[in-house]
Parts: C-alpha cells; sequence; structure tokens
C-alpha cells in the first residue's frame, strides 16, 4: 500500500471511529433522514441556515465506517458555504465518486474517498450523507424530509 492510501484510509477511519459534529443541534432550519436499505446505513442531517449559509450542520446514525467518514468529512467541510456552493460541493463529491471527473483542489480532504469509486457497492454509503444533505437543503416547510439510496 503507498503513503498516499494509508493516509486515505487513516483519514477514514479516524472520521469513522471519532466523527465531527455528530449529535443534534438546537434549532435546526431543516432536516431530512436518510436510509440505505443495501446495508442498513441510517443518517439524519440537520441544519441552521442564515440567509442561505449554512451555519451548523450536524449529523446523527448509524452505519459502516466509509458512511460515517463521509457525513463527518462533509459537515466540516460545509459551514460557511452558501446553498449554491453546498450544492457545488455535493456535485463535485459524487462526480468523484461516480467516475466522471478526477479529484478537484475544492474537495480537500473529501479526495479521500476517491478509491471508493472502484468499489460501485460502497459508493452508496459513502454518498448517502450526501444525499440526505442535498433533501435538507432543499426543505423549504421545516418537515424532515426522507431520502433513500435504493
Amino acid at each position: 500500500m503507498s503513503d498516499l492510501d494509508d493516509l486515505y484510509q487513516e483519514i477514514i477511519l479516524d472520521h469513522s471511529k471519532r466523527p465531527r459534529n455528530f449529535g443534534p443541534i438546537e434549532g435546526p432550519s431543516s432536516k431530512a433522514e436518510g436510509y440505505n436499505p443495501l446495508c442498513g446505513d441510517r443518517v439524519t442531517v440537520q441544519l441552521r441556515l442564515e440567509n442561505d449559509v449554512v451555519k451548523d450542520v450536524h449529523f446523527q446514525g448509524s452505519g459502516c465506517a466509509i458512511s460515517m467518514a463521509s457525513a463527518s468529512l462533509m459537515t466540516e467541510s460545509l459551514k460557511g458555504k452558501t446553498k449554491a456552493e453546498a450544492e457545488g460541493l455535493f456535485q463535485g463529491f459524487h462526480e468523484l465518486l461516480t467516475g466522471q471527473s478526477a479529484a478537484k483542489p475544492e474537495l480537500g480532504k473529501l479526495a479521500v474517498f476517491s478509491g471508493v469509486r472502484e468499489y460501485p457497492i460502497r459508493v452508496k454509503c459513502a454518498t448517502l450523507a450526501w444525499h440526505t444533505l442535498r433533501a435538507a437543503l432543499r426543505d423549504s416547510e421545516g418537515q424532515t424530509r426522507q431520502v433513500s439510496t435504493e
């Protein structure tokens, strides 16, 4: 295994064992719940938006190391971003995992998931939190949205 592979593996393991922004937030402005029926991963994403800027984002749930690390790194990447920037990050991450593009500089640490595209069944694990985030971003009525990666 190369040094780069070791680093990638270390970041994913660290975020899966010690997820950042895990737990509920007070006064979320939107929320969505995601479920991957293939492996049982579940995630809830809560956002606090102010003037279309992500002021806070947390997640809760359970799942494999890839799923939890992806949610953790996602929350770190989103704080302070506008809804449009968050959507752009979603697109870049999705393209990276589906092999539509190489890692772009704006993805930063999220590039550690580039190897996931070699395992198509794991792509849904890595993107579950992101699809759930997208549903939360589109929530304008303050109701919980449901997402499934079927």
